[in-house]
């Protein structure tokens, strides 16, 4: 960062539905979505349900002169369908299955089959250690009757606890993917207050794409229609979010979508929009080890906690309607009701609900 104190990158997300023999006009959007990232000036690419390694070695090869630097995540019997295309060397990479995903008769659903996992990859960056995470969540297919709530939620605690206990030596977090939870939905909550993560479409300064940020919209021809009658928007299920660990400061300048079709095309690139956050990172004056990500010291946190009420994570603990309070004395942290202490310990302090 030696004459420039601002580095800018730009990430580009997106969920390709990309299912060999399935997914409607599945080659001619695997080449159109080659063709765009060849177009375009991004620095990182996150990739999901690329189901087929013939895919992503097709990929690879259109893509080897803008992004040199790739790698597939292989798991389950059909593979994570994860994959990440970078202009910059990945200097290690790791994967993480999650322990609870679906189930293996559910063959029309098929998550189970396909090991939905984490990957990380870990890139540097101007003398700037970037730890990058790419995941997809189980889906939720029936929001009135989500069989699957208490997959995504360990997915979620899981995700937040892999990210916490990896990303400790880098100085910038960042995590694409699809999450398959809306934004207030509990899982979000628990990700974003364990681990501090800040999403990108909140915080952007200029925002330009599809209303409210809404990545599976009715106006998709791909899209099931009745599945997404009670929010005429659509819904926003797919995110960048990011965080700086050390002395740094992460800002995003822009957030943009894809709004349905392709330009100069018929169909769009997939079932989902495409998320493209363009990042700003600079050096703090602080000393090195001050987390810029987590805006408050121990002691706005204590009291933060003394006051806050959590009817949403009791209902999650299997007690609705309970109101559930996070206290702290010292360094021990408890949550309780008026039945008792639920759970004890030094580290829960970190999971309050921003």
């Amino acid at each position: 960062m030696e004459g420039d104190p601002t580095l800018r990158l730009r990430v580009f997300d997106l969920n390709c539905w990309a299912i060999r023999y399935l997914s409607k006009r599945h080659q001619e959007r695997v080449r159109l979505i080659g063709d765009m990232l060849l177009q375009e000036d991004f620095d990182l690419v996150l990739l999901q349900e690329v189901w087929s390694e013939r895919d992503y070695s097709n990929l690879k090869a259109k893509l080897g002169g803008c992004y040199p630097f790739s790698h597939y995540f292989r798991s389950g019997v059909i593979g994570s369908g994860l994959c990440v295309f970078s202009r910059f060397a990945i200097l290690d990479t790791l994967l993480y299955q999650y322990s609870l995903n679906g189930y293996p008769y559910m063959l029309q659903h098929g998550d189970w089959f396909c090991g939905k996992s984490i990957g990380l990859v870990i890139i540097k960056i101007s003398g700037i250690v970037f730890n990058i995470y790419v995941t997809h969540l189980h889906a939720e297919y029936c929001r009135e009757k989500d069989a699957y709530l208490p997959h995504r939620l360990v997915q979620a605690w899981e995700l937040a606890q892999f990210i916490r206990h990896t990303s400790k030596a880098a100085d910038v977090v960042l995590l694409g993917g699809d999450l398959n939870m809306h934004p207030e939905d509990v899982g979000i909550r628990l990700l974003r207050g364990w681990t501090g993560l800040r999403d990108a479409f909140t915080e952007a300064m200029h925002f330009e794409g599809c209303e409210d940020g809404c990545t599976l919209i009715p106006n998709n021809c791909f899209t099931v229609k009745t599945e997404l009658l009670p929010f005429p928007l659509g819904i926003r299920i797919d995110y960048i979010l990011y965080k700086a660990v050390s002395s740094f400061m992460v800002k995003c300048e822009e957030l943009k979508t894809t709004t349905g079709t392709a330009p100069g095309m018929d169909i769009p690139f997939s079932d989902h929009e495409a998320v493209m956050a363009t990042l700003h990172i600079r050096r703090q004056g602080q000393a090195v080890g001050a987390n810029l990500g987590t805006a408050e010291g121990p002691t706005g946190m204590a009291r933060r906690l003394e006051r806050l009420s959590l009817p949403l994570a009791g209902a999650a603990l299997g007690a609705p309607g309970e109101s559930w309070r996070l206290l702290r004395q010292s360094n021990l942290t408890w949550i309780e009701n008026k039945g008792g202490v639920l759970a004890l310990g030094t580290e829960l302090g970190r999971l309050y609900l921003k």
